[in-house]
């Protein structure tokens, strides 16, 4: 691994991914063996070195993954790695189960755990502390010699460092000189700090001949900031997850490692090509666990380029990088304007524009006020675009023509037993003819969906492409209580985009009515606009 000779940081940082073992510890994440083949191919997409792909012989899932990657994995850019633990106490190399089932696991590497904090050696192994080195260089020996490329784990390696330097390097330096690749500190616990770890790191280095790599956790929210200053002192290998998954707070973000790395510091991490794709692939992660993205996750989350005070969009539209601390397309991201109470007219511009809205220069104060009076009602129009729209269009004359309401209802039927049937009536008036539709649902939305579906689709046919994929509700004065104002905001999506509108009423069910419709005439607006 090579140096800068003048800032004497590496030139290049090996990221070595542990997503499928880590990650997977997190509360909420369950994946099944598909699930982590999907993700293995994305973090190979990504370009990241090293993969983890879990603990053979631990659990059926993990051994069934193993069995199946060598066939369905083909891997291009990163290498496949087991992980599992060193031998047991008193134990042989040869007969240890965890060992076999690491040969087992049919990859070129592995890497191995061991406890690098005496207390845990002392009182969660009960053994001494020459068994304890003896364990690490006896594995690691043994799977060099099997042919193995060894990653070594040193558990818990900061929290021992401060409270017995000798014992910790003590296990280092048995699994460097049992042949050990990379020699990982960990910080299992999650609690050192920045300072900690440029002072342990750069005593490492000092006796340390073997590529030294760091693990953080982010209990104490310094993962990454942990991570660079490991790399600025000598560390070479950082671990961690992609979005920052693992248990307890998470591992040390890759989704903010690898920009910062290479963007900001200007050491290469994955090919330069593909960090550009690192938004779309830290999203279709996102996905694959069933987990939001936050949206204000650096680099990578709807929110990161996002801007809604007046004065910063206004400064965006001369000079983009006022506001932006690197070009949101560098990593696969774009620049956002959202519109509130706190929007100036070049706000509402940016966002007009962005949407494909022609509004002139003498609509914005009107727009304005009303925007502030919805607000104040309690819409919200950042996170509700298509609601958005419909107002900027309002505002130049435009009046939807698709349908009219006469009225609508909504019963609900409980019977013997717990059962319920939710039945909705719409009545419309749809191409100068009245349409009566009923039609029933797992709740009042669900029926009110129904019923005016039902009405319009002879009339529409692009809302077989259109599906409702988020309900939300919200309480916004709970003192109330059952008088309370509440905001519903719906996500809608087809074909061609997504689009999220607003509710905003007493009554949930009215609330719910309001977003529902400008959901639909937002879908049926975009399909007449690409007809035309």
């Amino acid at each position: 691994m090579s140096f800068d000779h003048v800032s004497g940081l590496p030139t290049y940082v090996d990221v070595y991914d542990t997503t499928l073992r880590d990650g997977a510890q997190q509360e909420g994440i369950s994946l099944t063996v598909e699930d982590k083949l999907r993700v293995a191919r994305q973090l190979d997409s990504m370009g990241f070195r090293f993969i983890e792909g879990g603990w053979p012989g631990a659990n059926p899932k993990d051994a069934e993954f193993f069995r199946r990657a060598p066939a369905e994995l083909k891997l291009e850019n990163a290498t496949l790695v087991a992980f599992g633990s060193t031998r047991r106490a008193g134990a042989k190399t040869e007969s240890d189960p965890t060992l076999r089932a690491l040969l087992e696991a049919s990859t070129d590497s592995v890497c191995l755990v061991a406890k690098a904090w005496d207390y845990h050696v002392t009182d969660a192994l009960r053994t001494t502390l020459d068994e304890g080195v003896k364990m690490a260089f006896d594995s690691v020996n043994f799977l060099v010699r099997e042919g193995l490329q060894v990653f070594f784990d040193a558990e818990h390696f900061f929290d021992g460092y401060k409270r017995n330097p000798t014992y910790s390097l003590a296990v280092l330096d048995a699994a460097q000189q049992a042949g050990a690749r990379t020699v990982v500190l960990c910080d299992t616990n999650g609690g050192a700090l920045p300072f900690e770890v440029e002072e342990v790191v750069s005593n490492v280095k000092e006796v340390c001949s073997t590529q030294i790599g760091v693990h953080f956790h982010n209990d104490s929210g310094c993962a990454v900031a942990n991570s660079l200053t490991a790399v600025r002192a000598g560390a070479t290998h950082v671990q961690g997850c992609i979005n920052g998954y693992g248990e307890r707070t998470g591992n040390a973000n890759l989704s903010t490692v690898v920009p910062d790395l290479t963007l900001k510091m200007g050491i290469e991490t994955v090919p330069r090509e593909k960090i550009q794709l690192l938004s779309s692939i830290s999203r279709h992660v996102a996905e694959i666990v069933n987990l939001p993205l936050s949206s204000q996750s650096p680099y990578v989350g709807s929110s990161a380029f996002t801007h809604k005070a007046g004065l910063h969009v206004s400064a965006i539209a001369r000079r983009p990088d006022a506001y932006e601390h690197v070009d949101p397309e560098t990593v696969g991201n774009g620049t956002r304007f959202v519109v509130s109470e706190m929007a100036g007219r070049q706000s509402l511009l940016l966002k007009a524009n962005e949407l494909g809205v022609e509004i002139r220069e003498d609509s914005l104060s009107q727009v304005l006020e009303r925007l502030k009076e919805l607000e104040h009602k309690g819409y919200h129009f950042e996170v509700a675009d298509g609601s958005l729209e419909l107002l900027l269009r309002k505002s130049e004359g435009w009046r939807q023509e698709f349908f009219t309401l006469e009225s609508f209802k909504v019963l609900t039927e409980y019977k013997e037993g717990g059962e319920s049937v939710t039945e909705a009536t719409v009545k419309l008036i749809v191409d100068q003819s009245r349409v009566i539709e009923t039609a029933e649902g797992n709740g009042p939305v669900s029926a009110l969906d129904a019923a005016l579906r039902k009405a319009l689709r002879p009339h529409f046919s692009s809302l077989d492409g259109l599906h409702l994929t988020d309900f939300k509700v919200r309480v916004l004065d709970s003192s109330k209580a059952t008088d309370a104002t509440v905001r519903v905001l719906i996500d809608s999506a087809n074909g061609d985009g997504s689009w999220s509108t607003i509710g905003v009423s007493s009554n949930v069910i009215e609330a719910s009515w309001h977003a529902l419709v400008d959901s639909l005439v937002v879908g049926l607006l975009r399909a007449a606009l690409r007809s035309v």
